[in-house]
C-alpha cells in the first residue's frame, strides 16, 4: 500500500510518499505562509504525481489556515483517486520525532499557538499522549512544568524560563518521519484539532 503524507500546520510544509513502511520521496520546506501556493505542485513532483491508496493528513493544531489547507487537499485527491483519508495531531508526529532522535521514553512537545499562547503537551516514545492538550499562556506553562526534554517550535523559549534542569530541541513537523510515531495515534475523523476556543463570540 502506497500512503501519501501531508504536513502543513505549522510554518513548514512537508509531504511523504511512502511503500508500506518504505519512504519513497518527500519534500520539507520552511515556508512562513504560501501553504496553498506550494503544496499542490510538491505533491505533483512525487513519482506518478503522488498517487496513493492512502493519504493520512495532519489534523493540528497549528496555522488554522494550514491546517484547513492540508485537510482541504486530502480530501480532493481522495476523491480523484478513490483513496481512503485518516488523519493524525501535528504534536504526536512532533513528540515521535523528538524521542527517535534523542533516544528517549518521554517529551513535553511545545508548539506557538494563538494570541501569545503556546500548545503544550507531555508524551511517551511514539507520540502517545500522556496528558490532555492544552494552550497556555508562558507563564501559565511554566506553573504546569514540563518533562525533562521539551521539543517543538517554542521549546528552547519554554525550557529557559524552566531554567538549567530542562533540555530542549526545536522541532518542527516532517511528514518523511511519520514511519516514527505509533500507529494508534491515525485516526478515521479528520476533523481538525484546534486547541483553543474560538476567537469571535456570539452577541449576549
Amino acid at each position: 500500500m502506497r500512503t501519501l503524507v501531508i504536513e502543513c500546520a505549522t510554518e513548514a510544509c512537508s509531504i511523504a510518499l511512502f511503500d508500506g513502511d518504505d519512504l519513497v520521496a518527500g519534500d520539507h520546506r520552511l515556508l512562513g505562509r504560501g501553504h496553498a501556493e506550494h503544496l499542490v505542485p510538491m505533491i505533483a513532483a512525487l513519482p506518478d504525481r503522488g498517487k496513493a491508496d492512502r493519504i493520512l493528513v495532519s489534523l493540528g493544531p497549528g496555522s488554522f489556515t494550514g491546517v484547513r489547507i492540508g485537510i482541504a487537499v486530502a480530501g480532493s485527491l481522495a476523491v480523484a483517486w478513490g483513496s481512503e483519508v485518516r488523519g493524525y495531531p501535528t504534536l504526536s508526529l512532533v513528540a515521535a520525532m523528538a524521542c527517535a532522535k534523542s533516544g528517549i521514553d518521554g517529551v513535553t512537545v511545545c508548539m506557538a499557538g494563538g494570541h501569545g499562547e503556546w500548545f503544550v503537551q507531555d508524551f511517551v516514545r511514539g507520540g502517545r499522549p500522556l496528558t490532555a492538550l492544552a494552550s497556555l499562556s508562558p507563564e501559565a506553562a511554566v506553573a504546569r512544568g514540563a518533562m525533562d526534554r521539551i521539543a517543538g517550535t517554542k521549546a528552547d523559549e519554554f525550557a529557559s524560563l524552566l531554567g538549567a534542569s530542562a533540555r530542549s530541541d526545536h522541532l518542527l513537523p516532517d511528514a518523511r518521519m511519520l514511519s516514527q510515531m505509533d500507529t494508534t495515534q491515525i485516526s478515521s475523523d479528520i476533523g481538525p484539532i484546534y486547541g483553543r476556543g474560538p476567537d469571535a463570540k456570539l452577541p449576549t
